[in-house]
């Protein structure tokens, strides 16, 4: 049975905690009072109701918005995180994959967004380790649409 409680528990918890903490001038760490971390308290919240609440659904859109501001908080902080668009489809391939492995289904999409992420974020790299860089041709826009046409409208399962 799915308790439908702990997602607003979590997010009047979550809320009422930056709130006190920001009226108290207590930093947790610079820029910890932005949109972000109320990105992240709501992530909190759905992936509280997905694993304690036992409410799968809410895998995906807790792993993309805690991820989200996650990455948002980091970017300008780590020199080592991305600041590419390929992370965000890797957070979304994560919240895909968390999802599939608790519902027994579409792993595919997971894997094939992980993939094309590992591809965006290192496409420079391959390009030259293939020594396609000289050619100035950019072919993974035409894998993608190909791919999405397949899946579209060819392939029926």
């Amino acid at each position: 049975m799915k308790a439908k409680r702990i997602f607003p528990g979590t997010i009047l918890i979550g809320f009422g905690l930056y709130f006190f903490l920001q009226q108290s001038n207590i930093e947790m760490f610079p820029g910890f009072y932005t949109w972000p971390t109320l990105l992240c308290i709501v992530g909190l919240a759905f992936l509280g109701q997905a694993y304690a609440g036992k409410d799968h659904d809410a895998i995906v859109p807790g792993v993309i918005l805690f991820g989200f501001g996650f990455h948002f908080h980091v970017v300008n902080k780590l020199q080592i995180w991305p600041d590419h668009i390929g992370i965000f489809i890797l957070i979304i391939a994560l919240g895909l994959i968390l999802h599939a492995r608790k519902t027994n289904g579409g792993m595919l999409q997971g894997i094939l967004l992980l993939v094309i992420a590992v591809i965006m974020l290192y496409y420079d790299k391959l390009i030259g380790w293939l020594g396609l860089l000289e050619t100035g041709f950019n072919f993974l826009p035409y894998v993608l649409i190909a791919a999405g046409a397949y899946l579209i409208f060819i392939k029926k399962k």
